[in-house]
């Protein structure tokens, strides 16, 4: 079946195409609708132009990457652990050959999406590899194709397994989701964070942000409350999902990022 997926977001939706004239998704301040104008494509048409790149990052986890550039262009990534394979964040894109690689590396248990902007073909995902998808409760609304496969997670952290949480922040949305991977990094642990903690240019800070695309900055007492969430967490090393990483101390980064954020929204970082 034709579904239809927007492509400035990559959002799938339950509607074919021709069956829908607007993105939930891209119709808010977070996002935005492209200023060419709505648009809108299906997996088979997407079939003719684009491939997934899938690369070893590190022991036990693999980036999977659209190419060339679909929508947002961020970047999923398989958590192998202890025969558990978990999908973070999803892609639009799916091929057989993007199925084949995935099974051989042990398919997917689990899935689980930090925000809206990055749920896409998460439904297809799960079909294929018969897993549970699992959403922030918080986020529920912006589900633009419901499925049976999806399980909305209530409270401030989730087990998917031993040793992989699921952890709300809020911040870029509600329901904004990081994941601990206690055993990332030969046991220093990872954070995958999506942007809801996002790496800057120069991978030695993060920051935070209501809207990316529109820069509308988070309040200082939200920030506040996401670095003190995380604070409890052993981790040393945090991937974005833009293949950016914070490679060693970035538990550090985050309460120093945390700081000089803060600072500047209240007007003692700096004189212009």
């Amino acid at each position: 079946m034709s579904f239809s997926i927007c492509t400035t977001c990559g959002v799938q939706y339950l509607q074919k195409l021709g069956e829908i004239k607007s993105c939930l998704i891209c119709n808010e301040e977070r996002q935005y609708v492209n200023p060419a104008g709505q648009s809108w494509t299906t997996l088979e048409a997407m079939r003719e132009v684009y491939s997934n790149s899938i690369l070893h990052e590190e022991k036990h986890l693999y980036s999977i990457t659209t190419k060339p550039e679909f929508a947002i262009g961020q970047t999923a990534y398989l958590i192998q652990d202890q025969g558990f394979n978990v999908l973070w964040d999803c892609i639009t894109y799916l091929d057989e050959k993007t199925v084949g690689k995935i099974n051989g590396l042990g398919g997917i248990q689990a899935i689980a999406l930090s925000h809206p902007h990055y749920y896409s073909s998460q439904v297809e995902w799960a079909e294929t590899f018969n897993a549970p998808i699992y959403i922030h409760e918080d986020d529920k609304e912006w589900v633009a194709r419901p499925s049976n496969k999806i399980i909305f997670w209530s409270g401030e952290s989730f087990e998917l397994t031993n040793g992989i949480t699921l952890n709300r922040l809020g911040g870029h949305f509600k329901g904004g989701t990081v994941l601990h991977w206690e055993g990332g990094n030969d046991n220093k642990g990872i954070l995958l964070t999506g942007d809801i903690i996002q790496v800057a240019a120069d991978r030695q800070w993060v920051s935070f942000m209501y809207s990316y695309p529109n820069l509308i900055p988070l309040p200082a007492s939200k920030v506040r409350e996401m670095a003190d969430k995380v604070k409890g967490l052993p981790f040393n090393r945090i991937y974005n999902a833009f293949h950016r990483v914070v490679s060693e101390h970035a538990d550090l980064a985050v309460q120093k990022s945390a700081d000089r954020y803060i600072k500047a929204l209240q007007g003692t970082l700096f004189n212009t």
